[in-house]
């Protein structure tokens, strides 16, 4: 070996590898969403990360600063997802709801992910100590339910619902929905399994809501 070729092969044995911030989320995520927080070590993590526990540590401070991260990244990776089909330009409030239901059924039979919602799953695993967890938590259900609110506000007043229709409790029985759907899918119903519940949800659809058609 020249000398040339000695100082290129111990300089990048000196090189520390980049710590890949997105890469690691989605490890974490993968592992809070299938065992839920208090079961994830962070031995787990360093494991599935690829990254030393100083390093994580210097990244998200705590193993909590770490989950909070990856609240953050679900949202703006799935739920952002889920938000873009409610609302697609040009749809009636109908198709919306529909191909809302439709994407979150295939979010949470996705083969390549744990099942279900993360919020939802990581929720209910989550031990009575962790108090500040779990209303993190309950306010990420509940700006889901928001976000429904709102946007069936948006519809009520463009006169696509009835007048006297209540969005708020509309938007709470469609939460419902979802976190049933949630459950099923976490105990092993498939995606066709999910549409048959939604086909039911929107055959009820035109009386919940006054809307004459439903999407075929």
């Amino acid at each position: 070996m020249s000398q040339n070729q000695d100082t290129v092969v111990k300089k990048s044995r000196g090189r520390p590898k980049r710590f890949d911030r997105e890469a690691a989320l989605d490890k974490a995520l993968e592992l809070f969403w299938a065992h839920g927080y208090e079961a994830t070590s962070l031995s787990d993590l360093v494991s599935a990360t690829g990254a030393k526990a100083p390093t994580l540590y210097a990244e998200f401070e705590s193993k909590e600063g770490l989950f909070r991260a990856v609240m953050d990244h679900y949202s703006q990776k799935f739920t952002a997802q889920r938000d873009a089909a409610l609302r697609s330009p040009g749809q009636s409030v109908t198709e919306a709801i529909d191909n809302y239901f439709r994407a979150t059924a295939a979010c949470f039979t996705d083969c390549s992910k744990p099942a279900g919602c993360f919020f939802i799953c990581t929720s209910t695993a989550l031990a009575a100590s962790s108090g500040e967890l779990a209303r993190t938590l309950l306010q990420r259900h509940q700006a889901q339910e928001a976000s429904l609110k709102a946007f069936l506000q948006e519809r009520l007043e463009l006169g696509e619902l009835k007048a006297d229709t209540d969005t708020t409790a509309l938007a709470r029985y469609l939460s419902c929905i979802l976190q049933g759907m949630s459950v099923r899918a976490r105990e092993g119903a498939i995606r066709e399994e999910l549409d048959s519940i939604i086909d039911t949800m929107m055959a009820l659809w035109p009386k919940l809501t006054g809307v004459c058609q439903a999407k075929a």
